[in-house]
C-alpha cells in the first residue's frame, strides 16, 4: 500500500510539474508572440516596431501586461455581471486545456489518449460559447452583433476543418496524435494531402478570427466586436486567448501535416536535434503565416467570408474525402 501511494505521489508531482511547465511556457509564448508580430509587421511596413522598453524592445510585452493589470475593470451598468466576467475566463481556459493532448516530442504529452484529435476538435468548437457569452452579457447591440458574426464564422469553418481532419485520419488510420505523427506518409500521400493543408491554413485564420477574416471586430461597422465593452484584465484574457488559440492551431497544423517533432522532409541525419526544437520551429513557421496574412491582405466582406466557407471549402473538402478514400483503396494503402 505504501508503495502504491509513493508511486501515485511521484506520478502526481510529475504531472503537476509538466502542467506548470506547459502553462508557463504558453503564457510566455503568447506574450512574446505579440512582440514578434509587431516586429515582423514593422519590418514588412518599413518601420521599427517596439524598441523603447528594454533592449530591442524585449520588455514591451511585460510593460503591456503591467499596464492592463493596473487598469480598472469597468462593467456596464446593464450587463449580466456573472456571465460578463465568466466569458473571458471560459475562452482563455479552453485555449489552455486543449494542450493536454498535444505531443511536443515522442512521449512528451500530458494525456496520450486514443481519441486525441476528437478531444481537440471538441475543445476548439466550444470556444464559440465564450464569444456568445461575452456579446450577450455586455447588453450592447454592437457587441452582440459581433458575437453572432464570430459564432457563425467559427461554425462555418469548423465544418471544413472536420472534413480535412477526416482525410488525415484516413491516411494515418488513427485518432491518436502521436500515431498520426509516426504514421508512414510516402511522397504521393503528402502530395494528396497538400491541398488540404492549404485549406486548413486558411480555415484556421477564420477559426481564430484573424485578418483577413477579422470580421467580428470590424471597426468601421461594429466598433470593436464582442469585446468592445471589456477593459483591463478582462480584455487581456480575450487578447491572451486569441493568441493562445493561434499557437494551438499552429501546433495542430504541425502535428497533422508537418510531421510534428520529426525532422523535416524525413532527413534522418538531422535526428540529433531534439524533437521539441523541430516542433517549435514548425509552429513558428505557421505563426509567421498568421502575421504575414495580417500584414498583407485586406479584410474580406462578410458575404465573401461565408461564400468561401460554404460554397468553396465545404464542397472541396467533401470531394477530397471521397478522393482520398478512393486513392487509398486503389493503391491498397488503407491503414490496417
Amino acid at each position: 500500500m505504501a508503495e502504491l501511494w509513493q508511486t501515485y505521489g511521484i506520478w502526481t508531482a510529475t504531472t503537476l510539474a509538466y502542467t506548470l511547465l506547459v502553462v508557463v511556457g504558453l503564457l510566455l509564448a503568447v506574450a512574446y508572440l505579440t512582440y514578434a508580430e509587431r516586429k515582423v509587421m514593422g519590418a514588412m511596413q518599413r518601420r521599427q516596431g517596439p524598441m523603447t522598453v528594454g533592449p530591442f524592445g524585449l520588455l514591451q510585452p511585460i510593460a503591456d501586461g503591467l499596464k492592463l493589470f493596473s487598469k480598472e475593470t469597468i462593467i456596464p451598468s446593464g450587463a449580466n455581471r456573472p456571465v460578463f466576467l465568466a466569458a473571458p475566463m471560459v475562452l482563455f481556459s479552453l485555449a489552455l486545456v486543449a494542450w493536454v493532448v498535444i505531443p511536443f516530442d515522442k512521449d512528451w504529452v500530458l494525456a496520450n489518449i486514443n481519441v486525441g484529435i476528437l478531444y481537440l476538435f471538441a475543445i476548439s468548437s466550444m470556444g464559440v460559447y465564450g464569444v456568445i457569452m461575452a456579446g450577450w452579457a455586455s447588453n450592447s447591440r454592437y457587441a452582440f452583433l459581433g458575437a453572432l458574426r464570430s459564432a457563425s464564422q467559427m461554425v462555418s469553418y469548423e465544418v471544413s476543418m472536420g472534413l480535412i481532419i477526416v482525410c488525415v485520419i484516413l491516411c494515418s488510420g488513427s485518432l491518436n496524435l502521436q500515431e498520426i505523427v509516426l504514421a508512414p506518409r510516402p511522397l504521393w500521400m503528402q502530395i494528396l494531402l497538400f491541398p488540404m493543408f492549404i485549406v486548413f491554413l486558411i480555415s484556421i485564420l477564420a477559426e481564430t478570427n484573424r485578418a483577413p477574416f477579422d470580421l467580428p471586430e470590424g471597426e468601421s461597422e461594429i466598433t470593436g466586436g464582442f469585446m468592445v465593452e471589456y477593459s483591463a484584465m478582462a480584455f487581456a484574457l480575450f487578447f491572451l486567448g486569441e493568441y493562445a488559440n493561434m499557437i494551438l492551431m499552429s501546433a495542430i497544423a504541425t502535428t497533422l501535416f508537418l510531421g510534428g517533432w520529426l525532422p523535416p522532409f524525413g532527413l534522418s541525419f538531422l535526428a540529433f536535434v531534439p524533437g521539441i526544437i523541430w516542433f517549435a520551429l514548425k509552429v513558428c513557421s505557421v505563426l509567421f503565416f498568421f502575421i504575414w496574412a495580417r500584414a498583407t491582405l485586406p479584410r474580406f466582406r462578410y458575404d465573401q467570408l461565408m461564400r468561401l466557407g460554404w460554397k468553396i471549402f465545404l464542397p472541396l473538402t467533401l470531394f477530397w474525402v471521397i478522393l482520398t478514400a478512393g486513392v487509398l483503396i486503389v493503391f491498397d494503402a488503407l491503414p490496417g
